[in-house]
């Protein structure tokens, strides 16, 4: 049952999105009798939200001319959090709920600061998600916002970028799209320097500019950012091509380890996990962290990462930070 203040929320929603209709059919759509809405429009008024009722044939429920609800203030970082939340509802919600995420993003938008409603308006049209996983923040949520208007407003932007091997550039971008994939953040477009369609990671762009220069079409006839990503990824070159056996079950390991990290082939041995890395250091954190029993097939420096984390974790154990040792007399609570 719905409670009587949801209800009159969802009439100030309805006064809002519908100005004057009838109370027989705010009675119908609220489920409630005609004498119940009068109380909940009584009761916006005791809020301070004034409505009116106009009686007659073509009379209705609407809010006093003039009177507007004050913007939600949120921050840039905070409108980021709750889009991306509801961008992935709309990725893996089931038919019946894409429409109340949809009303969700339509919501928010018409209560937001008009800058930051245009803003975040530019995200939820030109960020693609990939996989289940709950998208991470941005490390810039600024540049996102600023990325995304460029992107859907067909404005050519100026940053500073660093490679993965500390080459630092300035560049000219024409951005198509932002791609949010295996917890990192890319922007995707036709780079005015190589003259291809290049693929940037945000947490290396150092700065970031709008520029004047607008561009035509976003890429070549169907062009879509998330596939040119992940097939941008698959061909870049990696330091190390990894391979370990996982003794667990297929289930478990599919479970655990998305589609979009790494190829899982089952064996009579157990389950191949097949990936690159960049760094192994990380990779062996990801095996440790899945608490599996494997074996490294390749490359033969992953098990010497293996031995030097064990090596630290072994240390950090038995010699806690000063002043956090316990007492071996004292016992621990919840033991």
């Amino acid at each position: 049952m719905t409670h009587p203040v949801t209800r009159v929320l969802a009439l100030l929603e309805l006064l809002q999105a519908r100005p004057g209709l009838t109370g027989p059919e705010l009675a119908d759509r609220l489920d409630v009798d005609e004498r119940t809405v009068r109380r909940y429009a009584a009761r916006l008024a005791e809020l301070g939200i004034p409505v009116e009722a106009e009686r007659g044939r073509y009379g209705g429920y609407r809010l006093c001319p003039g009177f507007k609800l004050p913007p939600l203030m949120l921050t840039d970082e905070e409108a980021m959090a709750v889009v991306l939340g509801l961008l992935l509802g709309r990725r893996s919600a089931v038919p019946a709920g894409a429409a109340a995420i949809e009303a969700a993003l339509a919501k928010i938008q018409r209560v937001l600061p008009a800058a930051l409603r245009e803003r975040v308006a530019a995200v939820a049209q030109t960020v693609g998600v990939t996989g289940p996983a709950v998208p991470t923040p941005p490390p810039d949520a600024r540049a996102l916002l600023t990325l995304a208007e460029a992107a859907r407003a067909r404005r050519r932007v100026k940053l500073a970028y660093r490679s993965w091997r500390g080459a630092e550039t300035e560049r000219e971008l024409d951005p198509y799209g932002l791609v949010c994939h295996a917890d990192r953040w890319y922007v995707t477009g036709l780079d005015q320097l190589s003259g291809e369609l290049r693929t940037f990671r945000l947490d290396r762009i150092r700065a970031l500019e709008p520029l004047d220069t607008s561009f035509t079409e976003p890429g070549p006839p169907g062009f879509d950012p998330v596939a040119h990503v992940l097939d941008t990824l698959a061909s870049a070159p990696w330091r190390y091509q990894v391979e370990v056996l996982l003794h667990t079950t297929p289930a478990e390991a599919r479970r655990r380890i998305p589609s979009t990290v790494a190829t899982l082939t089952v064996t009579d041995q157990g389950v191949l996990l097949s990936t690159r890395a960049e760094r192994l250091d990380a990779m062996a954190s990801m095996l440790a962290g899945l608490g599996w029993p494997c074996t490294v097939l390749h490359p033969a420096e992953l098990r010497g990462e293996l031995r030097a984390l064990a090596a630290r974790l072994t240390v950090w154990a038995e010699n806690p930070p000063d002043g956090s040792q316990l007492s071996e007399e004292r016992p621990i609570v919840g033991a």
